[in-house]
């Protein structure tokens, strides 16, 4: 145990209700709840931003700015769209990310998956663990769009005596992870991250759900989609759409927590495999294999996937523009106007990688604007490089 294992061993975590060191910015990401809590001020991803450092201790190396993937996407080896040629029932897409999970398992490459179940009064509430069976890793399928303390389980994982993990998180949960990870006393640790925007607190979602679904108390999971609507699923096998454009803009403005209003690790950039949705054609998952330990990852579940070549088309720049303002003011269609307006764009808009550079550009500029605004003293530190070159594209209001 090093000199400096021996300080966080000191340390103990925060109580529930005291503030925390990222004061409003804290994405409750779990790490103060611990021992851990000692490297706080190098961790936290809101404290500080490292992830060109973190970029090269995870892959070897820093995201190259003048190569347009990796720009927006992150150091990358491979990318591709696919989906479960059998897919698990109740996952929320095809169960990419379940099955992969199971696989570590099961092939003995990994003794525990830190994972989110929910609980037992609360389908939405997310409760972190240790998963040591395929069946607790079944229990955690489905996202839960709230802020999920992960790393709360680093404790546990530390007395488990584990040597090989995986641990499933999102990005500013990873940035902190990446931070400590030699401190963990892994022989192999294995990353398996989703992209991840606009989370919220519980009374957030309550309010999302009540204010947009025409049946909140129903809904199992939803998903804002490449079509530009909302999709809910609900307890009955139902889908409920919403257009982009249709949301209450104005009432909604306010849900999101202020973390994820700061934040541009959309894409996850330290997990070594990503899995999401955002640059794939719609019904397909879209991945990305950043290294080594990413590959691996995705060759414990090879063979029960079906794949395709990622593609790209259309032009985001106006849409994005226009979308600055429209956010800004808190500008709401009359939902008429906005379903004709998602049809349109949903034939004529971006589609594959385009769609999620179109997704990144809005809510980075979005955010860009929210750090100027409300914490300008940590705009030049915070915002990291890749960032500001994609936020400059733009012209953005006072």
């Amino acid at each position: 145990m090093t000199s400096t294992a021996r300080k966080h061993h000191k340390a103990k975590g925060l109580k529930p209700g005291s503030v925390r060191p990222a004061k409003e910015l804290c994405s409750e990401c779990g790490l103060c709840d611990t021992s851990y809590i000692h490297y706080v001020k190098e961790a936290c991803a809101f404290i500080n931003q490292q992830i060109p450092e973190l970029e090269t201790q995870s892959h070897g190396r820093a995201r190259d700015l003048d190569n347009p993937e990796e720009l927006y996407f992150g150091v990358h080896d491979t990318m591709m769209a696919a989906r479960k040629i059998e897919p698990i029932a109740g996952a929320q897409w095809t169960g990419i990310v379940s099955t992969i999970a199971i696989e570590m398992l099961t092939q003995g490459k990994v003794e525990g998956v830190v994972c989110v179940q929910n609980t037992a009064e609360d389908r939405f509430q997310p409760m972190p663990v240790i998963a040591r069976t395929p069946e607790e890793i079944l229990a955690a399928r489905v996202n839960k769009p709230t802020l999920s303390p992960n790393l709360s389980i680093l404790e546990e994982v530390e007395q488990s005596g584990m040597k090989r993990l995986l641990v499933i998180g999102v990005g500013c949960q990873i940035q902190a992870l990446r931070a400590v990870e030699k401190e963990l006393g892994l022989e192999k640790l294995y990353v398996l991250g989703t992209p991840c925007v606009d989370n919220v607190t519980r009374a957030g979602l309550q309010k999302f759900l009540d204010t947009t679904s025409r049946s909140p108390d129903t809904v199992v999971h939803y998903e804002f989609m490449q079509d530009f609507r909302v999709h809910f699923k609900h307890e009955d096998g139902s889908t409920e759409t919403v257009p982009f454009f249709g949301l209450n803009t104005k009432e909604l403005k306010d849900v999101f927590a202020p973390s994820c209003m700061s934040c541009f690790d959309y894409t996850n950039a330290l997990a070594d495999l990503v899995v999401g949705y955002m640059g794939a054609p719609f019904g397909w998952q879209w991945i990305m294999v950043r290294n080594e330990t990413g590959q691996e990852l995705l060759d414990s579940a090879w063979n029960q996937l079906e794949t395709q070549p990622v593609m790209s088309k259309g032009d985001r720049r106006n849409a994005v523009q226009q979308s600055i303002p429209a956010y800004d003011k808190g500008v709401t269609l009359p939902m008429w106007a906005a379903k004709l307006m998602g049809v349109v764009i949903e034939r004529v808009g971006p589609k594959g990688l385009e769609y999620a550079r179109f997704s990144i550009d809005s809510h980075f500029t979005r955010n860009y604007l929210y750090v100027k605004r409300q914490h300008p003293e940590k705009l030049e530190e915070h915002v990291p490089e890749f960032a500001k070159k994609i936020v400059g594209q733009y012209q953005l209001p006072d």
